[in-house]
């Protein structure tokens, strides 16, 4: 009971709905330290398309974002209720055809409904 009641209060309320194909935004806080030893927070856009999503809803939600970066693919796996993602943004809402877009590793297109 006490386990739950602790899940039910740090789940976030505005997460949105997620699926692959969607293009986002995601806003989460960096603790920077500068030579001085001051800690200073900011915080950091990670944009490109979700290419897979895990544990659904949950507090083990999480959500793989990949990008390309100077002609590098960057993937980065956020935890949907982590407290250090401040939001996450929809930009584009694409469907895809297949539930996890690995298949955009070997540089292929994704399959998206326009």
């Amino acid at each position: 009971m006490q386990i739950t009641a602790f899940k039910q209060e740090h789940l976030k309320a505005d997460a949105p709905v997620l699926k692959p194909g969607f293009l986002v935004r995601v806003h989460q806080k960096i603790k920077d330290v500068s030579a001085e030893g001051k800690e200073k927070e900011r915080i950091q856009i990670f944009e490109g398309q979700v290419i897979a999503t895990k544990g659904g809803k949950g507090m083990n939600g999480t959500v793989t974002v990949r990008k390309i970066s100077s002609g590098i693919g960057v993937e980065r796996i956020f935890p949907i209720h982590s407290p250090s993602i401040e939001k996450i943004e929809v930009v584009k809402t694409s469907p895809a055809r297949k539930a996890k877009l690995y298949y955009t590793r070997q540089g292929q297109e994704a399959k998206v409904r326009e």
